[in-house]
């Protein structure tokens, strides 16, 4: 696919992170073919996300404006049960939706480098190219592959097979509302902050986002909830992962599936534990979102001529918010590393050593956080739950990178 002298890239994965090392790659001179194995267009993805200053210098970096990013907000709080604010601190920042980041990306790459519908089915390479093996059968051999697909990455199993996923021991319940459906008194109450509620060995989180298409006119946004709850493996998860045909799904199941007594437990618990406001925020979800929690932790980033990316390289828990801005920082620090090396070889160590170090920290500080959430603890994970879980540590903790700062 590669028309002229520039050195070419193929991306495996055409989510954020491969748009972001598209759009990198292409600022450095190189041509750049993604690859997405899903065959409809990414959209509709119920998550919320955090824009790090960090993440929002990268775009800008690629010249990408974050001028109407997200919903601008100066205030976290926390809501007892009885719906009493017990603590409140002054926390700028902006919070957007993995739609809007996703499309800001995906307009900025060209549409016929962008490939739908096509699955790797096995990688080869030797000193002078790397050959990507698709499942339609076509062999497309470049000087760069990039593994950019995710905690399921096909690139890391090909690569480093005994580096996978370890469940954390709890999930998140997620939903985006629309901000027209919340009632006003708990609008007034909840939309404009970042609000946790904390029942004991858990933790509710609610926040306002932009609405379809961007639209961050009031009244048109949307709040986007999540609910981490301990679920031990042997036992309650493979419950909620189990449809009402029997099959036990891995890693995650899709929204349609969840069982109708997974979801009436879920609001019944809402019921006895939380605040009226979050109670309310509860019952308008009608179709949630199961998110199994895991830890992805890779050993190496760099394997010849294959990089490793984004969540196919480390997945953080999301109590940092890290991962949009680790995956724009992988992607500027390999651009930088094949324009500093022209042996590809040489450059992905540079990037690995580049990168490895901050990956490994951010796993770190995200078990910290969580660790309280856990459904079993070993006594080092007791002791970081007793560090992180008080009011003052979560409020001030939770979605901040300052650690990375010092």
């Amino acid at each position: 696919m590669a028309g002229s002298g520039a050195r070419h890239a193929l991306v495996i994965g055409g989510s954020m992170s491969g748009l972001l090392c598209g759009l990198w790659l292409r600022r450095a001179g190189w041509e750049v073919d993604i690859f997405e194995r899903v065959d409809s267009e990414l959209a509709g993805r119920g998550a919320g996300i955090v824009a790090q200053r960090e993440f929002i210098a990268r775009l800008e970096e690629l010249g990408l404006s974050a001028d109407s990013l997200g919903v601008r907000i100066t205030t976290r709080k926390i809501i007892d049960a009885h719906g009493r604010v017990t603590c409140s601190i002054c926390c700028p920042q902006v919070l957007t939706a993995w739609e809007r980041v996703y499309r800001l990306l995906r307009d900025a790459f060209p549409a016929d480098r962008y490939h739908r519908g096509r699955g790797l089915a096995r990688l080869v390479q030797d000193a002078a190219k790397v050959t990507a093996v698709f499942s339609d059968g076509e062999t497309i051999s470049a000087d760069l592959l990039v593994g950019a697909d995710g905690i399921r990455s096909t690139v890391r199993l090909a690569c480093a097979p005994n580096i996978v996923p370890l469940y954390a021991g709890y999930c998140a319940w997620r939903a985006l509302l629309p901000e027209q459906a919340i009632p006003p008194a708990t609008h007034r109450d909840l939309f404009e902050f970042m609000s946790f509620g904390l029942p004991p060995g858990e933790q509710f989180l609610g926040y306002p986002v932009a609405g379809p298409d961007n639209d961050l006119r009031p009244g048109h946004r949307r709040f986007n909830v999540v609910w981490y709850r301990p679920a031990d493996e042997t036992t309650k998860l493979p419950w909620l992962l189990t449809d009402d045909s029997g099959t036990t799904h891995a890693i995650s199941i899709p929204p349609p599936l969840i069982r109708r007594e997974a979801i009436a437990e879920m609001r019944a618990d809402a019921e006895r534990l939380l605040a009226p406001q979050f109670r309310a925020i509860v019952r308008l979800i009608e179709e949630p979102i199961l998110q199994p929690i895991y830890d992805l932790e890779s050993e190496r980033m760099a394997f010849g001529r294959v990089a490793l990316v984004g969540d196919a390289a480390f997945v953080a828990r999301p109590h940092v918010a890290a991962g949009v801005s680790k995956a724009a920082d992988d992607a500027a620090a390999l651009a930088q590393a094949v324009t500093a090396e022209t042996d590809v070889p040489a450059a992905l160590r540079r990037f690995e050593a580049a990168r490895l170090a901050e990956n490994h920290r951010i796993i770190e500080r995200a078990r910290h956080l969580g660790a309280y959430l856990q459904a079993t603890r070993t006594q080092e994970e007791d002791a970081r739950a007793g560090r992180h879980s008080t009011d003052a540590a979560v409020i001030a903790e939770t979605a901040v990178l300052d650690f990375l700062r010092a």
